[in-house]
């Protein structure tokens, strides 16, 4: 009885206890504004001295929890902080913007770490994602397009889901790769790829990106070493935040897609006038009675749509976000379809007090591709616009086809029905793709100073494709019954990274910073095709395999060191050894240090005071690091390839095929790439004005480059060397304006605009190296790599024009005076890479309503315009018997009946391909007082319009060669957001 009587007098202290406890905290509600009375979404509400709090809803309101007299404090990114006393039930606050504080606290990831954008020293720049182009996008790179001065971006072509070639500060070598590396949560991503996969940022999803920073000079790439000679992207995607509630969103668009420009050549009227002017009569007699506009034939409108759902918060003190995204895409050239499915899992909860941090992101990514024949694009510009799509014979699906009367094939050059090489293609292809690591951050308790990292990632491709040619494709080859290509890809880059961080704060004056570590990356490909060629009698079918394993190493030991003193006085060096097995052992490892210095100005007396001045330091940096991305592996080994099945030697009555020896070089070592960079980042007014101005150049050294060895020294001619020198320099300028913001009138007008120069030459080259080759004549290339001139520059013949202005046929410029045309006549003429790049943006909001414009422009850029090369001869209509080719519409221009091999050079076909683009429209309006709910309308148009003097489909054509190029298409989208 006692013991009943103890345990009920226990439960009854307990009670009022627990009671008394909770009587002293009280229920507290309230709203969070602006200055403009508009609802803040995520603000953080903390009891002052303690972890406990919550943040607004989408609303601006909270709900918690505390004890009565507590002081709470309200913080947001770009917002000043706001203390306020509890003395009531219900606490509605206003806080006020400070953009000053918004610059001051923002956090650049810079690799292996992170700093405060005050405190750079290398040129870096990042786009977060308030600032991307707001129109949506299938491929990330499009969010950054425009926006960062000295990266240009360009398409192959409208495909959907095709990826952006990206430079920055222009190439930065002629065989290897200039392509910038891709960092996604500290995970570098293989650029090549595996077979069926269009590009490398189509495994993100765009909803899923929260910035972009872009690394340009060597004193912030250094610490990436080799992999990072042409620049660094750093993506960084979202995370849950702690102390959140459960946040829906769900972001939906849909699209329609369609071609606004063609090639312009004759139409059915137009050429049979012509054919009928030739006086030939076999040619009349082979005309059609239809009117078929080819181009439009194999175009379409195409429709697209975009959705993803993301649900974040934190579940106790576990942070999450969790997005599921799928993209649909036809493309404008018919049979062509692009689908994405993706989904994104990121924790990051922290133990001990926050000295223990994890980080784990998994993304999964599912596409599927239809790959269009884009053999039809340039068939579709030829074909005779007289005749009909269908009426031909049976055995070719009763598509019209020139056929061989003789053979019953088509006739072995005829063009072949762009319609047909559509419908009897079926190239097909699955990608998976895992992107995916593990971080921990461990802050030791004895030395809180230091903390330790160690992050786990991998990033593994599968590819499987298999393209279908159907037996009905129209062919001159006898007896062909259909063929078929099937291949398996597979690559897998393998991360382990182990660095030390050490920070520490010394007399309140200085800053100092350690950072050593070590890095060990594994690329693994493993390439399986096979080809086989089926015929109608049986002996004659054929079966080629081919498989292709490799593999190599990268492993690289790094440290940093960033010094602060009294945050006037900034200074940074780097140093990393990167060891890749691609090379001979003896120069294997590669050493690339840098070094930075920043004066931080506006922390002088002079100028602490001046409210004029928000922010102005100087940057000075140098630094080295070498590359040899997109080289083979091992090429300082002979490797030996199999030679086909119709290269055999026969022995009695056996055929044994051979192993023939590749080239080898072992004296291969690292490009090397020196730059220089100086900077001004300024600011005005409390950084209602900011700008940045950089100055930089970049000389690489040693690179590798095809040249011509002795005979019988190798097991070819030519052979991969360190042959050359090049130079990039220029100029880099961007600004931001704030001309108006009204909090009262609720309005916001930003302008965003950039500017770059760069100039590139060739400084050491031993012997010419010809590129960019051209469909027409015979093994034509038209552009050079020459010591002294702009890589890539085109090599051509100068025209030579009457007193009319029209040029003359055949005719070119005796530049070398030996009285004839030949080799030596040829000169260096324009670059298709432009000098001067421009990205020029607008962001205005009224109340609810918001407009976003984004234009570019490139200046000096020129292209060879191959469509128009081989359509400007009337002798092409009928240059082989049995069949015609249309040409262009404005053949009068120049009247040419027949090139000679030089015509093919001239450079009448470079065009001066200067543009300025209006890329994107978007006008949005968001819904007020939707019970708890924010939604938002918004429409846009993609590709607006292009000004331009080119007279092709597009200026836009990365490395200068108009041929068969796939339109850009013009886009309508409506979307809707919607977080709850």
């Amino acid at each position: 009885m006692k013991v009943k009587i103890h345990k009920l007098l226990y439960a009854v202290v307990f009670f009022l206890c627990v009671s008394y406890g909770y009587a002293q905290q009280i229920p507290l509600k309230g709203n969070v504004k602006d200055g403009a009375g508009q609802p803040l979404m995520e603000v953080s509400v903390l009891v002052k001295g303690t972890n406990h709090g919550t943040a607004t809803d989408l609303d601006g309101n909270y709900q918690l929890n505390v004890d009565k007299g507590a002081t709470l404090v309200f913080s947001a990114i770009g917002y000043k902080t706001h203390e306020v006393k509890v003395t009531g039930n219900t606490l509605n606050v206003t806080l006020q913007e400070e953009v000053q504080m918004l610059d001051a606290v923002e956090v650049v990831a810079i690799g292996y770490g992170s700093a405060r954008k005050k405190d750079l020293t290398g040129s870096v720049n990042m786009v977060t994602d308030k600032e991307f182009n707001k129109a949506p996008a299938v491929n990330a790179d499009q969010l950054l397009q425009g926006k960062v001065a000295g990266v240009q971006m360009s398409s192959a072509g409208g495909a959907p889901g095709e990826g952006q070639t990206i430079r920055i500060r222009g190439n930065g070598s002629l065989s290897l790769t200039s392509n910038p590396l891709i960092v996604v949560d500290g995970i570098p991503m293989n650029d090549g790829g595996v077979g069926g996969s269009r590009s490398i940022f189509n495994s993100i999803n765009p909803e899923d990106i929260e910035s972009m920073t872009v690394l340009k000079d060597a004193s912030s790439t250094a610490i990436f070493g080799s992999r990072a000679a042409n620049g660094v992207v750093m993506i960084t995607t979202k995370k849950g935040k702690a102390n959140q509630p459960l946040k829906i969103s769900f972001n939906t668009s849909m699209a329609i897609q369609d071609v606004n420009k063609y090639v312009n050549v004759m139409n059915a009227e137009q050429f049979r006038e012509t054919v009928k002017g030739l006086n030939n009569a076999e040619a009349t007699a082979l005309l059609g009675t239809a009117d078929t506009n080819w181009q439009k034939e194999i175009y379409q409108t195409a429709p697209m749509s975009n959705s993803t759902l993301v649900l974040s918060g934190a579940y106790k003190s576990l942070p999450y976000r969790v997005s599921v995204g799928h993209s649909y895409a036809d493309g404008v050239l018919r049979t062509d379809n692009f689908k994405r499915t993706n989904a994104k899992i990121s924790l990051t909860p922290r133990f001990f007090d926050n000295s223990l941090k994890l980080e784990l992101n998994a993304n999964g990514t599912y596409m599927q591709n239809r790959f269009a024949n884009k053999e039809a694009i340039g068939t579709s510009v030829g074909y005779d616009p007289t005749q009909s799509v269908f009426g031909g014979p049976a055995k070719y699906g009763n598509y019209h086809t020139w056929v061989d009367p003789i053979t019953t094939n088509r006739y072995n050059l005829a063009p072949n029905n762009p319609m047909a090489l559509l419908a009897f293609t079926n190239d097909t292809s699955k990608v998976y793709r895992f992107i995916g690591n593990a971080k921990v951050d461990y802050t030791l308790p004895f030395f809180k100073d230091i903390t330790a990292s160690v992050n786990f990632g991998i990033d593994h491709s599968k590819g499987e494709g298999d393209k279908i040619t159907d037996r009905r494709m129209p062919t001159p080859t006898p007896g062909f019954d259909g063929a078929r290509t099937t291949y398996t890809n597979k690559a897998t880059n393998k991360l382990f990274d182990a660095y030390v961080n050490y920070t520490k704060d010394i007399k309140e004056k200085h800053n100092v910073g350690l950072m050593v570590g070590h890095s060990y990356q594994s690329f693994e490909f493993d390439d399986n095709s096979t080809d086989y060629s089926y015929f109608v009698n049986p002996g004659d079918n054929k079966t080629i395999p081919t498989i292709n394993k490799s593999r190599n190493v990268l492993m690289s030991f790094f440290g940093r060191a960033n010094y602060s003193y009294d945050e006037r006085y900034m200074f940074t060096a780097t140093l990393r050894a990167d060891a890749s097995s691609k090379l001979n052992p003896d120069d294997r490892w590669g050493y690339f240090p840098s070094v930075a210095l920043a004066w931080n100005v506006k922390n002088e007396s002079f100028l602490k005071e001046n409210e004029k001045i928000s922010e102005f330091k100087l940057r000075f940096g140098y630094g080295e690091v070498g590359n040899v991305n997109g080289l083979g592996d091992y090429l300082f080994l002979t490797n030996y390839t199999r030679s086909q099945d119709g290269a055999s030697y026969q022995f009695g009555n056996a055929f044994y095929q051979t192993y023939r020896p590749g080239v080898t070089n072992k004296k291969l070592r690292w490009e090397v790439g020196n730059t220089l960079n100086a900077g001004i980042d300024f600011g005005f007014w409390q950084n209602r004005l900011t700008g940045t101005l950089d100055v930089y150049r970049k000389v690489t050294k040693d690179l590798i480059a095809e040249t011509t060895i002795d005979p019988f020294t190798n097991f070819k001619n030519r052979v991969n060397a360190n042959v050359g020198d090049m130079e990039n320099k220029g100029v880099e300028f961007g600004l931001s304006v704030i001309p108006v913001r009204d909090t009262e009138k609720n309005i916001r007008w930003s302008l965003n605009y950039n500017i770059a120069y760069n100039d590139n030459k060739i400084t050491r080259m031993p012997d010419d190296q010809p590129t960019g080759g051209i469909e027409g004549g015979t093994n034509n290339r038209v552009q050079l790599h020459r010591q002294g001139e702009t890589p890539y520059s085109f090599f051509v013949y100068q025209q030579v024009y009457d007193t009319q202005g029209k040029p003359i046929e055949n005719t070119f410029v005796d530049r070398n005076g030996n009285g004839k045309i030949d080799e030596g006549d040829r000169y260096l003429y324009k670059s298709p890479f432009a000098p001067v790049t421009m990205g020029f943006g607008t962001d205005l909001t009224y109340k609810n309503w918001d407009l976003n414009i984004t234009t570019r422009a490139n200046i000096g850029n020129y292209v060879y315009n191959n469509s128009q090369s081989r359509l400007d001869q009337l002798s092409e209509i009928t240059s082989n018997s049995g069949f015609l080719r249309n040409i262009k519409a404005n053949h009068a221009d120049s009247n040419f009946i027949r090139h000679n091999d030089q015509a093919w050079n001239s450079d009448y076909y470079v065009e001066n391909a200067s543009f300025f683009k209006l890329d994107n429209i978007t006008l949005g309006y968001t819904f007020p007082n939707t019970d708890k709910r924010y939604i938002r309308l918004y429409a846009t148009v993609q590709n607006v319009w292009t000004l331009t003097k080119y007279s092709g489909l597009d200026p836009e054509v990365f490395g200068g060669i108009d041929n068969n190029f796939y339109p850009r298409p013009q886009t309508y989208l409506v979307g809707l957001n919607i977080n709850f």
